[in-house]
């Protein structure tokens, strides 16, 4: 039997957590499309997810932010030049960073649509950014870290909000997510300084610097080394 159904009403209707695989089962329709996810409610309702305008303002709040040009207390414009361009973002408790030019866009998050035995720890799918299918990573499963529940309270400041990422290098994208994003810095090469000993002890570490920002230990990534891992990782 054929279903039909508006993206409207999927979006509103979710039976899938009610009387589908996620609910107690009672739904006729999983004796012929055997789980949710292959049956046309739930597609529906995952196209309008994915298909969804951004928010009011939104494009013109990171327009705004990847603008920005951050100097360091104390530098003069002439000296820009001489530093390096980072973005900050936060997983759990850590503060990690990356070179900017690698950021190519900060958006909402999406849902992650897994991959039939290719899925994993890294590898947890693909999303839809803005009509280009993309692979979604977990960046904290790659580097190790442990990721704390998310405590109640976290989502009662509206400032700090959930992201994904989408980076690129060599050509290649890759999409994940992290609990918060911050605007463009700048670093003078000094203000880089060596990772200590109890973070490189690993053959596989990715911090290649520490820098100071905010009272902040922010862990500077080596981007060549991560992005060598997740095709490593994956593959």
């Amino acid at each position: 039997m054929k279903i039909s159904v508006t993206l409207e009403q999927a979006i509103l209707n979710d039976c899938w957590n009610k009387i589908g695989v996620g609910g107690d089962r009672s739904c006729k329709q999983l004796k012929t499309y055997i789980h949710c996810r292959n049956c046309p409610v739930y597609s529906a309702a995952g196209r309008g997810l994915l298909e969804r305008d951004a928010p009011e303002g939104y494009i013109d709040e990171w327009t705004d932010l990847f603008a920005q040009t951050q100097l360091p207390e104390g530098s003069s414009q002439s000296e820009n030049t001489k530093t390096q361009a980072v973005i900050i973002f936060r997983l759990g408790v850590e503060w990690l960073a990356l070179p900017a030019n690698l950021f190519k866009e900060v958006t909402p998050p999406s849902v992650i649509h897994t991959i039939p035995h290719r899925t994993n720890k890294i590898l947890l799918g693909i999303v839809n950014i803005r009509g280009e299918i993309l692979m979604c990573i977990s960046l904290s499963n790659l580097l190790g870290l442990e990721i704390p529940e998310k405590s109640k309270n976290s989502k009662s400041n509206p400032v700090v909000q959930e992201r994904m990422v989408v980076v690129e290098k060599n050509e290649e994208r890759w999409v994940f997510s992290v609990d918060e994003v911050s605007s463009i810095q700048r670093f003078h090469p000094h203000q880089f300084r060596p990772a200590p000993a109890v973070i490189t002890q690993s053959n596989e570490s990715y911090t290649k610097a520490v820098i100071n920002w905010q009272n902040k230990k922010v862990s500077y990534l080596d981007d060549e080394l991560l992005f060598y891992n997740i095709n490593r990782r994956i593959t």
